[in-house]
């Protein structure tokens, strides 16, 4: 469909499998990118004891299997998350586990993306990676979608984070089946106040039903339907380019990339 890289922030405790996504991106050619961390509350694994063991520690465990890679795999992650919150708030276990990601991204380059869906939830978030010292550019607030609130992506933006649509395609709830007509307003409005270097677009593929398989939109919604549906309302290829490749690119690089 066009596409040449799928990011995969499936974390451990909700199934992450480091080989099998390497023979995916060997048998496909697709450049696959895996990601590392803690979800959120609900899910976080008993055996990490996320509530005794401090944010250094938590760090130190992302810094590892950043450079080391996972287990006797080798294989390391690029990307930081998807670090998540549970309501539209922090609880104490989150915070320790943004503050820790904060950390390792600092220490590895990696950038952090976050899942926080239907509220602003993503500024205090944000908040957490700065008390660390993170770059707010090197930050991915996740599932904005979910909360279509234009002064929420303004807040996010003027503190210089990325802001992340990746419900594209989502038929779950009412707004998710007929919320994408003022979608695409909202980033137009984005757009024409030249905010294209701080979107990004996705689909959050995390149930059967949306396979194609079993009738859903796949992995190619985003290509076959949403992009020309931008295109038919006015927006330019050189600001498509920018915000599926470039700011990807951007985003996943790592301070020395060529």
């Amino acid at each position: 469909a066009g596409g040449g890289t799928l990011v995969d922030v499936s974390l451990p405790a909700i199934g992450r499998y480091p080989a099998r996504l390497a023979r995916l991106s060997e048998a496909t050619g697709l450049h696959v990118v895996m990601g590392c961390g803690w979800y959120r509350d609900a899910y976080y694994p008993a055996a990490d004891e996320i509530d005794r063991r401090s944010v250094e520690e938590l760090a130190e465990r992302l810094v590892a299997e950043a450079t080391e890679g996972v287990g006797s795999t080798g294989i390391r992650p690029g990307i930081i998350g998807e670090i998540g919150t549970d309501k539209p708030w922090l609880t104490a276990r989150e915070e320790r586990v943004h503050r820790a990601a904060a950390r390792a991204a600092r220490r590895t380059g990696l950038a952090v993306t976050t899942h926080s869906v239907m509220s602003p939830v993503g500024l205090a978030q944000l908040q957490g990676f700065e008390d660390e010292g993170l770059d707010p550019a090197r930050v991915i607030i996740g599932h904005a979608d979910s909360h279509p609130d234009a002064r929420y992506y303004d807040a996010l933006i003027a503190r210089g984070a990325n802001v992340e649509f990746d419900f594209l395609g989502m038929a779950f709830t009412p707004l998710e089946r007929s919320g994408e007509p003022r979608l695409v307003r909202l980033i137009l409005d984005l757009l024409a106040r030249g905010h294209a270097g701080r979107l990004l677009f996705s689909q959050d593929v995390c149930h059967d039903s949306q396979l194609t398989a079993y009738g859903g939109h796949g992995y190619t919604y985003l290509h076959d339907t949403f992009l020309p549906r931008l295109r038919a309302a006015g927006v330019d290829e050189g600001t498509l380019a920018t915000i599926t490749i470039e700011n990807p690119r951007r985003l996943l690089s790592l301070p020395g990339d060529a």
